[in-house]
């Protein structure tokens, strides 16, 4: 049975969370109105399973988002021993602890998009 639940498990990951999140509505249309089949059972089970994997995601992110790798610590500490400012004109050293830092988009240059 477990294995039965990983190979599951395994291929609801790799569905796309975009298009499930399309088939929510169909689902939640089903199982708001009860009624004692099998059709309503199953609908209850794959709205759920849309629901694991957008909680899954979700989790995901915010995990990885909570992560601090090695090497940003390292710049940080670094910019803070050298007192360097940080790209919004402010001094590393002000930074509160788990203050997020500015998001830099990449552009390319006009003279490079020819």
């Amino acid at each position: 049975m477990e294995n039965s639940l990983k190979k599951i498990a395994e291929q609801l990951n790799s569905f796309d969370e975009a298009s499930l999140t399309g088939l929510w509505e169909k689902y939640h249309d089903i199982v708001k109105e009860f009624e004692p089949t099998k059709r309503w059972e199953e609908a209850a089970l794959i709205l759920s399973m849309i629901q694991a994997l957008r909680w899954k995601n979700q989790l995901f992110n915010t995990k990885w988002s909570e992560l601090e790798t090695p090497w940003s610590q390292e710049s940080e500490d670094e910019s803070a021993e050298n007192g360097s400012e940080t790209e919004n004109g402010g001094s590393s050293e002000n930074k509160q602890p788990g203050e997020r830092g500015k998001v830099i988009p990449f552009w390319q240059k006009k003279d490079d998009q020819e």
